[in-house]
């Protein structure tokens, strides 16, 4: 039990009592199922809301403090595997102290197995967090819920072969009145199959519709949009081992996209993302990563855009206590034009990104970490989106008992 000065010291520094909380005797794992855990950070950002460098405003840096506490479930139940997690936050910040926000994070797996030849899984979450600034720039809180359910199943009728089907529903809902035309409901079926190398690769087919359902109209020129829409999609789905270093995943395909009441929006063509992980050193890993999809929009004036872009990231083990990581991204979203609608400017925006961390765990499940990150737009006037940059550094610490 923390003494009292060490609780002091905790609300006054939170880094200090993760510090603290880093003692042996607070390290006693409760059960074999049930593991607690409580985290705090710190972060810095120079243009918290994604300004232009020309918006005048008498604040454009924040800083943050978030406090978390949650619980993490592991549990066999004969032959299922049940998993979940349960975590609240209260985040405050220094300057924009009306986006102050009580976050909430739950989520529930169950993967079950049905004999030898059915499996699957089985689960939900729930997650309400601040929307971020970089699709809409109002100080005013704006809050975004989240509710996901999923179900599918897997029947390996052969050693090498398997067939497969799963049913997703998302549901998006924000705080915000002005933000409100992207409440959504998005449905996504599937089915499959896969052949099953003995190497350990896979290699299979699906086929994907999803089903976009906005609750509320969008409003532009005066002109209501439909933004209800159907995707449907033919895939390659592999999971591919070239070697013990080498590991490569792709999902991907031709997409078509089909608007209910607009056919001049539709659109079609190439769709997914691929990635290759390359541990050739052991302690330095590789991660690569290219992409081109459809995407939703936080914007009031657009809904969707065609996202194109990469990633490149590295980590190395330096001990085995200590860590580091770096990474950048480029992507371009391309937004579509509205017929009968008039609109001047660029059709798309540009984003790149960078990021440092180093990680420190004194113990398996205690963790201490800091990153830099650096980020710059070129925006659309089309979207609504802006030219901006921005820099920050984050502090946090973690320990589960």
């Amino acid at each position: 039990m923390l003494s009292s000065k060490v609780f002091v010291r905790c609300r006054l520094l939170p880094v200090a009592c993760a510090a603290a909380l880093f003692s042996g005797s607070a390290m006693a794992e409760i059960s074999d199922t049930i593991h607690p855990f409580v985290a705090l950070g710190y972060t810095y950002d120079d243009n918290l809301l994604r300004l232009p460098d020309n918006y005048p405003v008498e604040q454009r840096s924040d800083r943050a403090r978030q406090a978390q506490a949650g619980i993490v479930v592991e549990r066999d139940i004969s032959r299922q595997r049940l998993t979940a997690t349960a975590k609240v936050s209260r985040v405050s910040f220094d300057h924009y102290t009306q986006l102050d926000y009580n976050g909430k994070d739950f989520k529930a797996d169950l993967a079950w197995q049905l004999g030898n030849r059915f499996s699957g899984n089985l689960g939900g979450s729930y997650v309400e967090t601040l929307t971020p600034f970089t699709d809409y720039n109002s100080d005013e809180r704006n809050l975004r819920t989240t509710r996901r359910e999923y179900l599918s199943g897997k029947w390996r009728f052969h050693p090498s072969w398997q067939a497969r089907a799963g049913f997703t529903r998302t549901k998006h809902e924000y705080e915000l009145l002005a933000q409100r035309v992207n409440n959504r409901t998005e449905d996504v079926s599937e089915v499959g199959g896969d052949y099953l190398a003995a190497s350990g690769s896979q290699i299979g087919l699906v086929a994907r519709r999803l089903k976009g359902s906005y609750e509320n109209p969008r409003f532009i020129g005066g002109i209501a949009l439909d933004d209800n829409y159907t995707q449907d999609e033919l895939k390659a789905n592999i999971n591919w081992r070239i070697s013990g270093v080498t590991y490569v995943q792709v999902l991907a395909g031709y997409a078509k996209r089909k608007h209910e009441r607009s056919s001049s929006r539709d659109s079609s063509g190439a769709n997914g993302r691929a990635s290759v992980t390359w541990a050739p050193l052991g302690k330095v890993k590789f991660t690569g990563e290219v992409w081109r999809e459809f995407a939703a929009v936080e914007s009031f004036i657009v809904s969707n855009s065609l996202n194109k872009g990469g990633s490149l990231g590295a980590t190395w083990d330096i001990s085995a206590k200590l860590q580091a990581s770096a990474s950048v991204r480029r992507e371009t979203r391309d937004f579509e034009q509205f017929p009968g609608i008039g609109f001047t400017g660029q059709t798309s925006d540009r984003a790149t990104s960078g990021q440092l961390g180093l990680t420190y765990s004194p113990t398996l499940r205690t963790q201490l970490s800091v990153s830099a990150f650096r980020e710059k737009r070129d925006g659309s006037q089309l979207a609504g989106t802006n030219d901006y940059r921005a820099n920050g550094v984050s502090i946090n610490g973690s320990v589960q008992f």
